[in-house]
This record gives structure tokens, sequence and C-alpha cells, in this order.
């Protein structure tokens, strides 16, 4: 197996990296997670799977997850709950930390802190419920639409990876969707897709729900607006935010009106690529992904191998 070389960027920009990246998953009321006890504790991902090399990655986790939110926002029923009982608008820092936290604890955390971390998150989402502009009810925990949740953020996290950091191969997005099931059933998204074949199912299945909206948009300039990279990287943000529009499929691009506008500019693709790339050779150690490692006794360079 080929240990491919970690980077260590200049001292100054690499402790701003790991700043960043640490205040990121520190919600605003102090608490946090110890990822590295309990010791030799399994987490609900195993550390060789195709889920603990992607999620390492900062870039292909802020572009994938921008566009899954892009896609929730298309189905009437997820923008209403999120819209509406959510902090996008008022905090949307507060709120990237919350889903970026809950993220890590996924894939990365030990069961016993995984587990009650997403029992919570489903006795929150019973008291969300409400209609649509258009008069439909919706529920937060409808298992219809927390599969569409838990499928589009597969979609834009292996999507990103593949497309800005390494090529994945067809049977490792399999793996990738297989390797997430048991977890989207414990947050109520029983019919969650276990294949890419599932999921283009899936999408095809959705031709008829998605529309357009206004909040896409907003979303999109909330975004490109909230700092949330170090200042020597602010310049860069923009230009992520439209990586993340290019993963959206054709189709649903043309229904929200994205245009080639809010895609990326001539160029672009190869320098998110070299930044995905230069991303994945990067070590945070006082991230989840490096902590996780050390609890389960694994070397600092696993995820690089």
């Amino acid at each position: 197996m080929t240990v491919l070389p970690v980077i260590r960027l200049p001292s100054r920009l690499q402790h701003s990296l790991e700043e960043t990246s640490a205040a990121l998953l520190r919600p605003r009321d102090g608490r946090s997670v110890d990822f590295g006890l309990p010791l030799g504790e399994a987490a609900l991902v195993a550390p060789d799977s195709v889920s603990w090399r992607i999620f390492k990655n900062p870039l292909a986790l802020l572009i994938g997850g921008i566009t899954a939110v892009i896609l929730e926002l298309a189905e009437p029923a997820v923008r209403s709950g999120v819209w509406n009982h959510s902090s996008f608008r008022s905090d949307p820092m507060g709120r990237l930390r919350r889903t970026g936290l809950a993220a890590m604890v996924t894939v990365y955390g030990p069961r016993s802190v995984a587990e009650p971390m997403i029992a919570g998150v489903v006795r929150m989402h019973e008291h969300v419920r409400g209609v649509t502009p258009a008069g439909e009810p919706y529920h937060a925990n409808d298992p219809r639409l927390l599969t569409w949740v838990q499928a589009t953020a597969s979609f834009g996290f292996g999507g990103a990876y593949a497309r800005y950091v390494a090529d994945l191969e067809p049977r490792e997005f399999d793996t990738l969707h297989r390797e997430g099931a048991p977890a989207a059933r414990l947050y109520g998204a029983l019919d969650s897709p276990a294949s890419m074949a599932e999921l283009h199912a899936l999408f095809d299945s959705m031709r008829r729900r998605l529309e357009p909206s206004d909040i896409v948009f907003e979303f999109l300039d909330i975004m490109a607006r909230t700092a949330t990279f170090p200042q020597p990287l602010h310049w860069m943000q923009r230009t992520l935010v439209r990586a993340a529009v290019e993963l959206v499929p054709d189709w649903i691009r043309e229904r929200l009106g994205l245009g080639s506008a809010h895609g990326l500019r001539p160029g672009e693709r190869l320098l998110v690529r070299a930044a995905g790339a230069l991303a994945d050779r990067i070590v945070l150690p006082d991230n989840p992904p490096a902590v996780s490692c050390r609890r389960l006794g694994l070397p600092r360079n696993y995820l690089y191998r």
C-alpha cells in the first residue's frame, strides 16, 4: 500500500488552518466532543472505510455540504423545514458549526457518543413541523424527507471528493452509500440509497418534486459572504461556492435557474482541484480524523495510505 507524503504548511498558515478548523467544530455554547475517548471504542464507520478517507478533507466537506443544501432547498417541504426552523439566515456560522460537528461525530465519533447525539437530533426534529407556502404539511422526521437529506449529503460529499480531490471508482461510490446506510437509519432515513444505482433512481423520482426558489440564491449569497476560511484564503470562498454549484446535476441546475454565471470560471476547476489535493495531504493533529485514529491506536498517517 502506497503511503502518500504529508504536507506541512508554513507555521503561521498551518496554525491558522488548525484554529479555523477547530472553531468550525466548536459550538458557541462551549460544548465539545472528545474524539480521543474512550480509547479503543469503534465508530459507526470503520477506519478503513471510504467515508473516513473522504471526510478528512475539509474542502470536500465544504463544497459537498453546500451542494447538498442546494439540493435540499430544491425540495419544497425540506426547504420550508430548513429555512423556517434553523438559523441559516441569522447565525450561519452557528449552523455550520453544529452541522460540521454532527457530521464528524457520525463518521469518526465513538459509538457511545454518536448514537446519543443522533437520538438527540431525532428528538429535536420531532418538533419541526409546519406547512409549505403551497399548503403541504411537513414534518422533519418524515422518512421520505430524511431519505432525501441523507442522499443529497452522500451525493455532495462523494461527488466533491471525486471531482476536486481524487478520483473514486464506481465501486467506491457504492461502498460510500453502503457505509452511510446504518447511520442514516438511526437518523430515520429508512430508505437511504445503498448504491449509486439507487441514488440515481431516487433523483429520477424527484423530477416532479424539485422546484426553483429565491431561497436557493439567498443561501448561496450567505455562503459566499460568511467568513469560514482564514484571512489569507478568504478570496477563495466564492470560488468554492461556485464549485459546489458545478456538482449539481444539469437538469436540477436548469430547473433552479443556476446558469453558467453561477458555476466555475475558466481555469477555476484546476485551482480547486489543486487546493483539494493539497488539503488531502495536510494533517490537522487536533481534528477529529487524526484524534480518532489515535483513539483506535492507528498511526498518524493511516488515512493517507
